[in-house]
């Protein structure tokens, strides 16, 4: 059977199963997010490989 509860009472102040740090991203994660910003960013020279195998990119 299933206590009563009152539904006007206020929602606990308890933060439950979530860590305190729950939605802040750790410095590695921000570190690994700055390097691929700053590859994302970069400009390709004309001397970079296209792919692994020195192939060209078909779909461009």
């Amino acid at each position: 059977m299933r206590a009563h509860t009152e539904s006007t009472a206020p929602a606990s102040e308890g933060r439950g199963l979530q860590s305190p740090a729950y939605g802040v991203p750790s410095p590695a994660l921000l570190a690994r997010a700055d390097r691929g910003f700053a590859r994302f960013l970069a400009q390709r020279t004309e001397d970079q490989d296209d792919g692994a195998d020195g192939g060209e990119d078909t779909q461009r």
